[in-house]
């Protein structure tokens, strides 16, 4: 079903077609390149109409940001013809404002609900101690952050409430730590995982006001942020070198807490003994 859509969606929604069309040569996607040199990278706008099988105007309107609702098939067309990967895809409905097929569909949470379910969460974060481990919440609001996440990762305490945000903190005012670049690459997967989730929620206020404040304050996010890269899942093993504790080798996923689709719960577990030895020692 089809909802309302808003400027900045759309503005959204043809910044997002643009660039991932852009990424894509003729050889991508088996056409030949028979045209001479290009004035733009990538496809064109009447390649991709033909390969998604949708008229070129009708895809021109779109990527104009005119306010049309494209159907979930004709958007499952582009999403193949554009090789989206699953969470480009999710990003594509989003910001088309157009229902994933049930199975797909991420479902929207109270904030109330939210803000009165956490208690258990927190105290779940703090129980993983010596573990490394935290809670987002909505834009990347630092929730909770326990001691080990403090000792291996840093602390977000010199923040302002405010600013309490993990894009923030890596992308605006990283602290005494600066921007390693060991953050560098936590920095990119997140921003990467709010885009996806800005993807539901462009137009609101309260998300307009916090992309302004980052681009206003960081060019490594405004930069960042016109790539228009998005993913959902966020797990593999990290390598740290830690001033106190040696190497560490640390397993880490970020997951989503049972029916709280707008939370984050990021998980550090060691990857070998000496790192288990040395989180024991916190």
């Amino acid at each position: 079903m089809a909802v309302a859509s808003s400027p900045s969606r759309r503005d959204e929604l043809r910044a997002f077609l643009r660039s991932r069309r852009a990424r894509l040569s003729p050889a991508d996607v088996g056409l030949p390149d028979n045209s001479g040199r290009r004035r733009t990278p990538g496809l064109r706008r009447e390649e991709l109409a033909a390969l998604a099988g949708v008229g070129v105007s009708w895809y021109t309107w779109l990527e104009q940001g005119r306010d049309i609702n494209p159907s979930p098939d004709v958007l499952d067309a582009l999403a193949r013809a554009l090789r989206l990967d699953a969470a480009e895809r999710r990003t594509l409905f989003a910001l088309a404002r157009t229902e994933l097929p049930l199975a797909d569909d991420v479902a929207g949470t109270d904030p109330e609900r939210i803000d009165g379910d956490i208690g258990e969460l927190i105290a779940l974060v703090d129980a993983m101690h010596p573990n490394p481990a935290y809670l987002l919440g909505q834009m990347t609001r630092i929730l909770a952050w326990n001691r080990a996440a403090s000792v291996v990762l840093g602390s977000p305490n010199h923040l302002a409430p405010e600013q309490r945000y993990l894009l923030w903190w890596l992308m605006v005012d990283p602290g005494e730590g600066g921007m390693t670049a060991q953050r560098e690459g936590t920095a990119r997967n997140t921003l990467a995982r709010f885009r996806a989730e800005y993807a539901r929620h462009a137009g609101e206020p309260e998300y307009e006001q916090f992309v302004a404040e980052l681009r206003e304050h960081s060019a490594r996010f405004r930069e960042w942020w016109d790539e228009h890269e998005v993913i959902e899942a966020q797990r593999g093993t990290k390598v740290m070198h830690h001033p106190q504790l040696g190497t560490l080798r640390l397993h880490h996923a970020q997951t989503v807490p049972t029916g709280q689709p707008e939370l984050r719960m990021a998980v550090y577990a060691p990857a070998d003994a000496a790192t288990r030895a040395a989180l024991a020692s916190l």
